[in-house]
């Protein structure tokens, strides 16, 4: 880039969002048509030795892991060894749902797209047994009751086992609505596992790791043979205030590596991303089809119509972002929150790694793209219903719970605005649509239902509905 006038500003507001949301350590990665024009670490990757964040500090990317699986679900079906509408019957015949009557009508498609129908099925202590400890049981909202309640799950085998007991009802027909479902993507590891003969980890290492020149990006810490790795650092209570500390275990479980356990840093970030922008080339390497991007980067089902958002296969997208169509993917896990940003037309690519799981990445990377442009470091590209007043938001506040999950959410009117609180830290709630907010500095959107009586009495928030307690 020839002007680098915006980075002072964007570099003033990244230390405002690390102050205000207590982050340990960033990392900011950027390029133009493939070359990389700005890489910047800032504060710490060990906070207590005082080791500064690099462009080559390893951190978690979460869910970013699942564009990695999809793109490898692509090359198995340019290879012809599976297409993405066979059912999952057919590569994992023991997939069984006990009141699922739509089981066997279930695709790969419906899985790489979060519509299958499948709600949340809390399965996070069994999976992760192995990682999990009493601080995690006690701290982790989604985590309830005592490790020796649990059974652990360490095999594919085990994992359908334990989904095919489960009592639950499907949220609607295959292809019919949105849910995030790590649980599907799971699965979906066991199924390239099936097709290709290979461990889902040494797969990915083959097929798009090292094509990709990726060296320092593993599933495995032991695999970095130096110490340029992150702590993982989490939010704690201590003599009654919030405090952020490092936690020693990773989270990892063979079952759900798919879904979010990969680990990377921002410049090998910014060579996965070129095959978005390109069509399927990283360097020399063609590692994708541009049929094969084409199909990963296209709306498969609108997930926020409203703010012209939707899902493609391991990817989100964004119609119209200050003009352009973006590709994205957000990524969340204990000790470690990331976002991936491309703008195909523009030739721009962006990611941000942090060693502290909060929404903050998305509102970093918006406000790098927004600075390069010459926008406001806090600019949307929504635009805010500005009619609302506080007296028309007072009916949204309370409190609510998501009756299938161990979460609620509490919503307050704070200096005549709507707020709540995600993952510890308040967010600003702003009006775009009928009983629709937009998530400050996020990509996600919160929908208000009503009842016959015109009362709020739910919150869908990311395909998750939280009932409205009476006071």
């Amino acid at each position: 880039m020839k002007n680098d006038g915006w980075i002072a500003t964007f570099e003033t507001y990244v230390e405002k969002v690390m102050k205000e949301s207590h982050l340990p350590g960033v990392a900011v990665g950027l390029a133009k048509d493939g070359q990389v024009f700005y890489e910047k670490g800032f504060g710490y990757r060990d906070v207590e030795n005082q080791l500064k964040v690099t462009r080559d500090t390893v951190f978690a990317i979460g869910s970013i892991t699942k564009s990695f699986t999809c793109v490898a679900l692509m090359q198995l079906q340019e290879k012809g060894q599976l297409s993405l509408h066979d059912p999952i019957k057919k590569y994992l015949p023991d997939f069984h749902l006990k009141n699922g009557k739509y089981a066997n009508q279930m695709t790969i498609h419906h899985f790489m797209t979060h519509t299958s129908g499948i709600p949340d099925l809390q399965t996070f202590p069994m999976v992760l047994y192995e990682s999990l400890t009493e601080d995690d049981f006690k701290y982790d909202p989604t985590i309830q009751g005592n490790k020796e309640a649990f059974q652990p799950i360490r095999t594919y085998e085990e994992y359908l086992v334990h989904i095919s007991q489960l009592d639950f009802e499907l949220l609607g027909k295959p292809g019919e609505q949105w849910h995030y479902s790590n649980d599907c993507y799971g699965l979906l590891g066991a199924i390239i596992e099936q097709v290709s003969g290979q461990k889902y980890e040494k797969y990915v290492q083959e097929h798009i790791l090292d094509p990709s020149g990726m060296k320092r990006t593993s599933f495995f810490l032991n695999d970095i043979c130096d110490e340029n790795v992150t702590k993982i650092y989490v939010s704690r209570e201590q003599n009654g205030k919030k405090t952020v500390v490092p936690s020693p275990n990773w989270w990892d479980t063979p079952v759900q590596r798919a879904s979010g356990f990969l680990k990377s840093t921002v410049s090998d970030m910014l060579k996965f991303t070129e095959l978005f922008r390109t069509g399927g080339k990283v360097g020399a390497e063609q590692i994708l089809t541009n049929d094969s991007v084409k199909q990963m980067t296209e709306v498969h089902i609108w997930r926020n119509p409203i703010i012209k958002q939707g899902y493609g296969y391991g990817l989100s997208i964004v119609s119209d972002y200050h003009g352009a169509k973006l590709v994205e993917h957000a990524g969340g896990i204990k000790g470690g929150g990331a976002q991936m940003y491309i703008i195909p037309e523009k030739g721009l690519t962006g990611v941000v790694l942090t060693n502290f799981l909060s929404t903050t990445p998305t509102a970093i990377m918006n406000g790098a793209f927004n600075r390069m442009e010459n926008r406001l470091a806090e600019a949307s590209h929504v635009m805010y219903d500005k009619s609302v007043g506080a007296k028309e938001v007072s009916q949204y506040v309370g409190h609510y719970q998501s009756e299938s999950m161990n979460l609620s959410l509490s919503v307050e009117l704070k200096k005549n605005q709507l707020q709540t609180y995600v993952l510890g830290s308040p967010i600003v709630l702003k009006p775009i649509d009928k009983d629709t907010f937009l998530l400050e500095g996020t990509m996600d959107c919160v929908k208000f239902n009503r009842n016959v009586q015109d009362q709020i009495v739910e919150m869908d928030y990311k395909g998750l509905k939280f009932k409205k307690e009476k006071v």
